[in-house]
Order: structure tokens, then C-alpha cells, then sequence
């Protein structure tokens, strides 16, 4: 097993088809529960690792249906469907509660796809940007854990240094990387798509809380097309499209250092006035 960090937070022990024990690590610890994209790329572990998985990663979909406890929990992962080139999966992860009863936190489907030389283009071109050893470093003003396991370098949109109210956008564009560096693969491509702060407190520039309540990854780019990107940087854009009766979305897209759109990610996020 991989002693790299990431790979030790979402490590799982099979105990039967489908079926996997994990637990939270502190070091993607976030203001409650764990880093949301720690979460994804272990329930996407879970199918990546069942001996039925047919191809790789299409589309992930997470539901946070509540908050993630630390310690130990189970996930279920399983094939409901297989069909020539897709296979549809459906997941689940439960803790017991205080009263020792097992409850469901979160719910999640993906699909798989047996992926064919085609004809292929990116339309959504990548802006253009500095090269990542032009921006310089930065360390996001937060407390949380899981911000230290990413190391990021904004050029535009990064985290208010003053909560004035005064703020006009919600675009963030940013190299990142996993620190300590890892080669890029699905799972980790997965928990990249979550790393913006919250939209809201950039339009605003008013910290409130918020939490992702569901979030989708599509993977554009396969096994082999993120081996190609190695410990690399990520250029990610994010923004939101409209903030209404106390819930916001966000569209983010991921590109790797030559251009080449990895994946693209939808959120819808409540927040707490």
C-alpha cells in the first residue's frame, strides 16, 4: 500500500462483495467532518476496487446526506447494471449514530465506461494563464487540516484577506497539487474537483457557513491520459452561476499543465445566513 498520505485517507478493507470498512483521517480534516473530496475518492475507491469494475470512471455523483463523523464507517459499492460499453454503479457509506444504530451519511452512483479511440476535441480551450513557477506559492489563510495537504497558487479569486462585503465575483482560477506531490490518477482527480472555497465567500466577501450537498464529476481524460500528467499541476477555474434562498452552484473545470481538459464538476451548496 501506498504510505502517501491521500492513499492512506481513503484506504478501505474489503469484508465481502461490495462491501468496505474505512475511517476518517485527521489529516484531511475539515471545519466539520472530512475534506468533501476525500470522501468522493473513497467511495470512488470502492468501485475501482470490486473485481466486477468494468472499464474506468465516466461520472461520479456524491450526496453529503449528512455529516460525515469522524472514525470508522462502511461503504457499499455495487454493480446495478452492465451493459457492452457502461456499467452503472450505485454506493453508500453508514456510521452508527450514538445510539449504536447505523445511519446513511451518503449516497452515490457512478458510471464506468470501457473508453475507444475516437475523435476527439476539448471545446472549453484552457485560459490563458502564468506557467505554475510563475505564481508564486500561497497559504490559504484557513485552519483547516485538509487545506495543508494541497499546495496552491492562485492567479485570480483567491480567499478575501478582508470579510468587508464588498466582494464582486465568483471566479477563482489556481495551479494545485497534491502535497507532498502523487501522481495524478481517478481518485485523486476526483477529490481535486472540490478543492475551491466556497463560492459565496468570494461573491460576498462574507464568511457564512457552508457545505456541499451534492456534487458531479465528469472525467474527461482516462487512466492512461492522467498517467501522462504525473506529479504535475492542475489548473482549476471555478465559478458560481446564481446564489438564491440560501443555496448556490458551482461549475468547475480542471485542466492539466498542456491543456487538456481532465474533468468537470457541478455542485449545488447551501449556506447559513
Amino acid at each position: 500500500m501506498s504510505t502517501h498520505v491521500f492513499d492512506q485517507a481513503m484506504a478501505l478493507t474489503v469484508m465481502g462483495d461490495g462491501l468496505y470498512t474505512g475511517a476518517t483521517s485527521p489529516a484531511y480534516a475539515n471545519m466539520i467532518g472530512p475534506y468533501g473530496g476525500i470522501t468522493a475518492a473513497t467511495v470512488l475507491n470502492g468501485v475501482m476496487q470490486h473485481p466486477a469494475l468494468l472499464g474506468e470512471p465516466l461520472s461520479l455523483t456524491v450526496n453529503y446526506a449528512a455529516g460525515l463523523a469522524d472514525g470508522a464507517f462502511e461503504l457499499s459499492a455495487q454493480p446495478v447494471r452492465t451493459n457492452r460499453s457502461t456499467q452503472h454503479w450505485v454506493m453508500a457509506v453508514t456510521q452508527a449514530d450514538g445510539a449504536g444504530q447505523r445511519q446513511t451519511v451518503i449516497t452515490a452512483s457512478a458510471v464506468t465506461a470501457a473508453r475507444r479511440d475516437t475523435w476527439s476535441v476539448d471545446d472549453e480551450p484552457m485560459p490563458e494563464v502564468p506557467a505554475p513557477h510563475d505564481v508564486p506559492p500561497y497559504a490559504v489563510p484557513s485552519p483547516v487540516e485538509w487545506i495543508r495537504r494541497y499546495e496552491m497558487r492562485p492567479i485570480e479569486g483567491a480567499i478575501p484577506s478582508e470579510w468587508d462585503g464588498r466582494g464582486s465575483g465568483s471566479l477563482s482560477r489556481l495551479w494545485f497539487r497534491d502535497a507532498p506531490s502523487r501522481p495524478l490518477d481517478m481518485c485523486g482527480l476526483a477529490a481535486q474537483a472540490d478543492v475551491f472555497f466556497p463560492r459565496v465567500w468570494l461573491r460576498r466577501a462574507t464568511r457564512v457557513p457552508a457545505g456541499t450537498v451534492s456534487m458531479t464529476v465528469y472525467f474527461h481524460a482516462g487512466v492512461a491520459q492522467l498517467a501522462e500528467c504525473g506529479q504535475g499541476w492542475t489548473l482549476g477555474q471555478a465559478r458560481a452561476q446564481a446564489f438564491r434562498n440560501g443555496f448556490f452552484d458551482q461549475t468547475a473545470l480542471l485542466w492539466n499543465e498542456n491543456g487538456h481538459l481532465l474533468c468537470s464538476s457541478h455542485q449545488v451548496v447551501y449556506f447559513k445566513e
